[in-house]
């Protein structure tokens, strides 16, 4: 049975390999290490969940509150859903999301949003029912 819930601080050992997959692969230790910092930081808005299994990580949700203009309360930019290769398939990463947007409506975020790669077939099969989506262009300037 899979259990989604808060990162917790002794997560690091078994969060760190979650964190380098979502990554492809590639560490950067400074952004590692100021990721985990704000993570576990309880004044931070960077937040995280995890779907457990058997006492093992299986999957990571990192997120991030913030206000917003046209709305009061906080909105949540879902940023990274991974779960591990060998448990994909079984809705882990479905469960982790809807967990998300149950702690939001909890909390009375105005929304709950994220950014999927257009080729991401998984990633679109699972968002798909989830959330609407919008045909907006994505554009970034690099500073």
């Amino acid at each position: 049975m899979v259990r989604v819930r808060p990162l917790d601080s002794n997560d690091f050992p078994n969060w760190l390999p979650l964190w380098d997959a979502n990554n492809l692969g590639t560490r950067n230790e400074a952004v590692t290490s100021e990721t985990w910092t704000r993570l576990n930081d309880p004044a931070s808005k960077v937040c995280g969940i995890v779907a457990e299994k058997n006492g093992a990580l299986v999957g990571l949700v990192h997120y991030v509150l913030h206000p917003t203009t046209g709305a009061i309360n906080d909105v949540c930019y879902m940023q990274d859903v991974y779960v591990d290769e060998a448990h994909r398939g079984k809705g882990i990463a479905r469960k982790m999301v809807q967990a998300l947007a149950a702690e939001g409506r909890k909390q009375k975020w105005a929304r709950l949003y994220w950014l999927a790669e257009s080729k991401n077939e998984a990633a679109a099969a699972l968002y798909k029912n989830l959330g609407v989506k919008l045909d907006f262009d994505l554009y970034m300037m690099g500073l």
